[in-house]
This record gives structure tokens, sequence and C-alpha cells, in this order.
């Protein structure tokens, strides 16, 4: 059995939504960074003990959002002893615009990862790109390195894609299923 542990920030609840679809497929625990860019108690301990941190953050202005950024920054301090040093890592986003520059935000995360000495784990699965391709599809939107979803700005957490919910749901799947196969 691995540990996965879901670490977000959420601005509106729409990237807390795909957090809850995540964990739901990767059976994981939660983390939710605050509104001040703070872990609750016990949240670093929870890190260190996770065979797998899937990381989520809204795309802002083309990156992840400060409070997420300032708990990158204050991960410093398990990066000086390569504390996360070969685990398991995965990103997912969500923003606004159809394309809101959210490979930005993978690509912040992805790198957080690298820096850390972790290993990152794909989508995989292959985007839904034909012509006969419906917005609730698998991986509509066409991501390889992480999960995204998208909901107009005037549209709540509650009018999200159902699609990308379920992306977001069997990509925590795939993350939980490689953690074991890399476990065992």
């Amino acid at each position: 059995m691995t540990t996965v542990v879901v670490l977000y920030h959420s601005g509106y609840g729409h990237t807390q939504r795909m957090a809850q679809a995540v964990a739901s497929g990767a059976g994981a625990d939660l983390i939710a960074i605050d509104a001040d860019g703070n872990l609750p108690e016990g949240g670093w301990d929870a890190l260190a003990a996770a065979d797998a941190i899937i990381m989520g953050s809204p795309t802002y202005m083309g990156s992840v959002s400060w409070q997420f950024k300032k708990f990158a920054d204050a991960s410093s301090k398990v990066w000086y002893t390569q504390g996360w040093k070969d685990k398991l890592f995965a990103g997912f986003t969500h923003s606004a615009a159809m394309n809101g520059d959210k490979s930005s935000t993978l690509n912040y995360l992805f790198t957080l990862a690298m820096q850390h000495g972790g290993l990152w784990v794909s989508q995989g699965v292959m985007p839904s790109n034909s012509k006969a391709a419906q917005r609730n599809d698998p991986n509509y939107l066409g991501s390889y390195s992480g999960a995204i979803g998208q909901a107009p700005a005037d549209a709540g957490a509650g009018d999200m894609a159902p699609g990308d919910l379920e992306s977001a749901r069997a990509f925590g799947e795939r993350v939980a299923a490689v953690s074991a196969r890399f476990k065992s």
C-alpha cells in the first residue's frame, strides 16, 4: 500500500474540486494551502511520509498562485536535506481560459519536483482530439504533463465540466497505480 497526498491551493473553489477528484481517484489525503500560503498543522509531516505528492494550483497570470509559491519557497528546508528525493510527483491546474498558459503552471510544478529530486508521473491519457470529440471526453483539453481543467471566469466551481473532473479522477488513479508499481 502506498501513501498519496494531494497538496493544493484553490482561490475560487475550482482547483479544490479538481483536488477532490484527483484524491478520489488516488485514494489520497488532501492538504489545502490556506489563503495565507500556509499548510495546516501536520501538513509537512504528511508530505514527508507520502510516497507520492500530487500538487495543484490555479493558473494565475501564467503560473501558480502566490500562496502556492509561498509553500514552494518554504519547501527549501526540505530541499536542503533532500527529504523528498525519489518521491513520485504529479501536478494539475485550472484556469478560466481554454489555454490560459496552464502549461506554464505545470512546468513550474514539474521544476519544483525536479529540484526536490522527485520523479514525475504524466497524465498517461491520449487527448480527445478527433472531430467527434465532445467537451466531456477524457483529456479533451489535451494535456500530457498533468491534469488540467477549464471553466469560464463567470462560472462557479459547481459549473465545472464533468469531463475535466473525470479526467482529474483518472489522473489520481494513475498516480496511485504508478506509485504502487514503483514501491513493489
